[in-house]
């Protein structure tokens, strides 16, 4: 009985605990209770009921706002967060029974990052949802909606979006993503970052009907990220084509994304069919990629090429390439059997100024096989097959804050592709100081000679190697490798003479150090040069040497103006400045000190003197005794020229007509004879509105030659002998250059540099099978073109280089030894049509040179390009074409026919 009733106790307790807590969570809307109750028996029913009552009405009605309230119960979530605000231009009508809201003509809702603009939009409040489309007028269906959120924006013929799921379904929809145009019927979005589109078709092209698309029934796009297709067809002027996918991938992001390489197809005549450029790019990092690629040729040969770029903004940027071929000709066993191995390795880098002010590294690098341009199979330059000389520099600047001087460590590389020889310094090092006034006076005033004393010094070490392609990269090359320092000071002033005349005097000093030297000895059991035994065999001594050599001398030089005036016609006046100049220099003999002697045959007699520093890289001493005169000439002259009307305020043109004429020689007072040298002399001028660039240099010779060809101390009978001329010529015109209006920028910039011709070797022609991801193109962006009628003003261009050498030894030689011209130029047959081409003529031999020629084609989203070079030793075309954007680079077709590989 006690059990039973601490039980009723209990359950009583918990009973009234509670109602109490419901009377008080719901004590505004429960009525106060006017019957009175029995409080210590409640009834059942009543007390369920009330506990029913107070629950619904806790969740519906607005509760006081006290501590309990805010701790166990949680506010529900609105289903639109933001505020929804919308105008339109005609109406604007209001259901408040089914809670619409409908605009009309320019109507335009946003809400949160939503913005939707079309020729009508209801709001439905009711059901959380905005319907958009566009409406039909004379003109056709106008207005379509527009709705854009965050970056993503789209265009279609209507759609329905629900706020709260953020769902939409959308039919007829027209989206950019990147430089990809998608449009599909039927859109379905389930969320921000998914969309599924049915009988969709997406192309680069902004055309209205573009001229090309791909095609399939279904597909799912993750905007900004990428789409993926099943069966799709290639469409070309809306021609389905035979072109088919089972599915694709095609990515969509802004920045670099990894992939696969397409290759290129052909067919050459000894390697067979091959597969070129195809491979990888990896997009590592925003400063940092990188590209492989290869070669395949069904007879065994095989290339593999590397290339990577990198850039850091405001520091520095460069690229690096490396090329290997394992070139097979014909078939193993037979005699024409052949197997080389080739390779090429460039490097560019190139720093920014703003980075370091006071140090900078730059580099140029071309360096490998000397015949890996002339066999190359996969070779689109063709100005490297022309050139035989390849250079690389690698350098270092360094300026030494707060002193005169500065440093520059450079290694450089010389190439000769024909005779296979290699010159490399590993490293030079030069140490400069500015020059110096040691004697000026306060504030850097420099009014008397001394006061005008300038110093200079400068020092120089290096590391030279002389090898050959074949011993390259081998422990011989570095076998007779040469080192050397040299220092060199100077110290010079004016004085001002006779009052038209300037005096400079002059003093320079060399040291030259060396870390080996050369000690001869006879051999009686070596041949010598006669072919006889006994010779005169080097060896080579370690040990430091030096010696040193030191010149004076002085110069006399003035200015000699004269004026010659006209009085009738434009021509006002011509001035004709003469700069004469007269030096002295006089060096002593250092040689003598450092003469040894050896015997150099079998006969005693026959000695051979000779200097331990002969075989230096800075050279040996001076022998003999310099006691010249040297003689300077130099010309030049100008114009003065009235405008065509002289009443207007324009003033007189200046006009060069002469450049430069120069002549130059010496006269050796302490030879005993040919104490007269060379005269060297140059000319240059520019003509036709500065469009033509003449250049002519050469020397002569004042003394006779015998028929073995040594010079005799007897003058020629007509004084001078002409020893060498070259005249060299390069002119540009356009169809610019006619018309009424004229483009100064357009002309100044075709025309070249005096010493800078015009491209005629093809170097500026982009390579068919470059990619989008190379430095070149990634630059270059396609610019739309307006097709036009041209009528009878067709834009071209044309530019000439002339060259022509003559040679007269004395003795054998006499004549022409080259007379060459060259030519380039482009035809715009249409805004999208260009022709170009680039020749020479061999006018002494009556040949045509290298000769290329191009057509490109404008195709608005695709580009058209063939390349051919007709005939001769490289002989071969490129033909390409593709779709310009890079997200589709690899809808293309590229087929080339490369050169036939040459041995000699």
């Amino acid at each position: 009985m006690k059990a039973n009733l601490s039980y009723i106790l209990l359950i009583f307790y918990l009973f009234c605990f509670q109602l109490g807590n419901s009377q008080e969570l719901g004590e505004k809307i429960i009525p106060t209770q006017k019957t009175k109750r029995d409080t210590l028996i409640p009834k059942k029913n009543d007390s369920i009921k009330k506990l029913l009552l107070t629950n619904k009405t806790d969740s519906l009605i607005t509760k006081k706002k006290d501590t309990i309230v805010a701790d166990s119960i949680k506010k529900p979530k609105e289903v639109i967060d933001g505020i929804i605000t919308h105008n339109a231009e005609d109406y604007t009508i209001q259901n408040a029974k089914n809670k619409t809201v409908t605009l009309f003509n320019k109507a335009h809702v946003t809400y949160q990052d939503i913005n939707l603009k079309a020729g009508k939009i209801i709001v439905d409040y009711k059901n959380n949802t905005v319907y958009a489309t566009g409406f039909k007028d004379s003109t056709g269906y106008v207005q379509r909606p527009v709705f854009k959120q965050g970056s993503q924006e789209s265009e279609q013929d209507s759609i329905l979006f629900n706020f709260k799921t953020e769902k939409a379904l959308i039919y007829g929809v027209k989206t950019m993503q990147g430089e990809m145009i998608t449009y599909g019927e039927q859109t379905k979005r389930v969320n921000d970052s998914t969309i599924y589109m049915r009988k969709l078709r997406f192309t680069t092209s902004k055309k209205e009907n573009p001229d090309y698309y791909i095609a399939t029934n279904k597909a799912k796009l993750v905007p900004g990220k990428k789409i993926i297709v099943g069966g799709s067809n290639l469409v070309l002027a809306d021609v389905p084509t035979p072109v088919y996918l089972p599915f694709a991938y095609f990515p969509l992001s802004q920045s670099r994304t990894s992939g696969f390489i397409i290759p290129s197809w052909g067919e050459n005549n000894q390697q067979g069919f091959f597969l070129q450029n195809g491979g990888y790019y990896f997009a590592i990092n925003d400063y940092f990629d990188l590209q492989v690629t290869g070669d395949l040729y069904s007879n065994g040969s095989w290339a593999i090429n590397t290339e990577s770029n990198y850039s850091v903004r405001y520091k520095f940027s460069g690229g690096l390439r490396f090329r290997y071929q394992n070139l097979i000709t014909g078939i193993r066993g037979f005699s024409d059997y052949s197997k080389t191995s080739k390779y090429n390795i460039t490097w560019s880098h190139n720093q920014d100024s703003k980075s370091s002010p006071n140090s900078r590294l730059s580099a140029s690098v071309n360096l490998g096989s000397s015949k890996f341009y002339k066999e190359s199979l996969n070779e689109i330059d063709q100005s490297q097959y022309l050139t035989n000389t390849f250079n690389s520099s690698i350098s270092y600047y360094k300026k030494f804050v707060g002193t005169p001087f500065n440093m520059n460590v450079t290694m450089t590389h010389s190439q000769n592709s024909n005779t296979e020889v290699i010159k490399m310094t590993l490293p030079s090092l030069q140490l400069n100081m500015d020059r110096i006034y040691p004697f000026a006076g306060k504030g850097g005033v420099k009014k008397n000679a001394l006061q005008k004393v300038g110093l200079n010094y400068s020092m120089q070490g290096q590391y030279l190697i002389n090898t050959t392609d074949e011993e390259f990269f081998t422990s011989k090359m570095f076998e007779e490798a040469k080192t050397g320092i040299q220092h060199n000071a100077s110290a010079n002033t004016n004085i001002k003479a006779f009052k038209f005349f300037t005096l400079s005097p002059n003093m320079s000093y060399k040291d030259v150090w060396y870390f080996n030297k050369i000690n001869k000895h006879y051999d009686p059991n070596i041949l010598n040069s006669n072919g006889n035994l006994g010779a005169a065999v080097n060896d080579t001594i370690s040990g430091f040497t030096r010696f040193n050599e030191y010149n004076v001398g002085v110069s006399l030089s003035t200015n000699i103006y004269g004026t010659f005036n006209f009085k009738k016609g434009r021509l006002k006046a011509l001035r004709h400045t003469v700069r004469p100049s007269i030096s002295w220099s006089y060096r002593p003999d250092f040689a003598t000190q450092h003469q040894l002697e050896v015997q150099q045959s079998a006969d005693p007699n026959n000695i051979l003197t000779y200097t331990p520093f002969e075989s230096g890289i800075y050279g040996q001493p001076g022998s003999g005794i310099s006691n010249s005169i040297g003689i300077s000439l130099n010309n030049v002259l100008e114009a003065k020229v009235k405008p065509k009307d002289e009443d207007s305020d324009e003033e007189d043109k200046k006009v060069m007509i002469l450049n430069n004429l120069n002549f130059s020689t010496s006269y050796n007072i302490a030879a005993d004879s040919l104490r007269w040298s060379k005269v060297s002399y140059s000319a240059s001028t520019r003509l036709f509105k500065d469009k033509m660039a003449v250049n002519l240099s050469g020397s002569l010779d004042p003394y006779q030659v015998t028929s073995e060809g040594v010079q005799i101390d007897k003058f020629n009978p007509s004084i001078f002998r002409i020893q060498q001329a070259t005249l060299t010529a390069n002119y540009s015109v356009s169809s610019k250059d006619f018309d009424n209006k004229e483009d100064d920028n357009e002309s100044k910039s075709g025309n070249g540099a005096e010493n800078n011709p015009p491209d005629v070797l093809g170097t500026d022609i982009n390579p068919t099978n470059g990619f989008p991801n190379q430095r070149a193109s990634a630059n270059k962006k396609d610019t739309e073109k307006t097709a036009k009628l041209y009528h009878a003003n067709i834009p071209w261009n044309v530019s000439f280089v002339y060259s022509s050498s003559y040679t007269n030894n004395g003795y054998s030689i006499a004549g022409i030894q080259s007379h060459t011209l060259g030519f380039s130029g482009n035809v715009e047959l249409t805004p999208k049509w260009k022709v170009g081409f680039a020749s020479g003529y061999d006018i002494q031999s009556g040949a045509f040179s290298y000769t290329r020629l191009n057509f490109s084609r404008d195709l608005d989203s695709w580009r058209f390009n063939f390349n051919w070079i007709p005939f001769g030793t490289r002989t071969s075309y490129n033909f390409f074409i593709g779709v310009k954007s890079s997200m589709l680079s690899d809808l293309k077709w590229d087929k080339n026919k490369p050169p036939d590989r040459t041995l000699f």
